[in-house]
């Protein structure tokens, strides 16, 4: 999900939600500690050199039961990182705290947010000899020629 496609979701809502991938719910208390860009500038293991850039949306729950954020104030922090750190409208990632901190995509069903899993890929598969697998091209000329084929009124269908 793109940073304008959150706030275009968040103008029609009156809470917030964010559902994990197991279908659990981040604690209604959350706090957003920091919205921020991401930048990574790297070289893949084929030797092209590559930037990315993503917005981060830090989610923490404290045991402060009373805080609730609501959809207009995360608007306007989002509004203040755009200002202030020259955000583009380029794709969300969400950190939230497991087990150690995870990495998800975003994504909306209507009613929550959902935290969506990442995983990591080959960016360069074609040097490293990585090719995903191709099914074979068959031509209908070599099928028919198999074997007898199914003809309307042999009762075969």
């Amino acid at each position: 999900m793109k940073l304008s496609e959150i706030k275009q979701h968040l103008l029609g809502l009156e809470t917030i939600a964010f559902e994990l991938p197991d279908g659990s719910l981040v604690p209604e208390h959350f706090h957003v500690t920091e919205v921020g860009k991401i930048t990574k500038h790297f070289i893949d293991c084929g030797g092209v050199l590559r930037k990315e850039e993503r917005v981060n949306f830090q989610l923490w729950n404290a045991n402060d039961y009373n805080h609730r954020l609501h959809p207009e104030k995360l608007v306007s922090i989002i509004e203040l990182s755009e200002k202030t750190l020259d955000l583009k409208d380029v794709e969300i990632e969400v950190e939230y705290q497991g087990e150690t901190i995870g990495k998800y995509g975003l994504d909306f069903n209507g009613r929550n947010f959902l935290l969506t899993n990442t995983a990591t890929t080959c960016l360069a598969e074609d040097k490293c000899g990585i090719t995903p697998e191709q099914k074979p091209k068959l031509k209908l000329s070599d099928l028919q020629a198999q074997g007898p084929s199914c003809t309307p009124g042999s009762g075969c269908c």
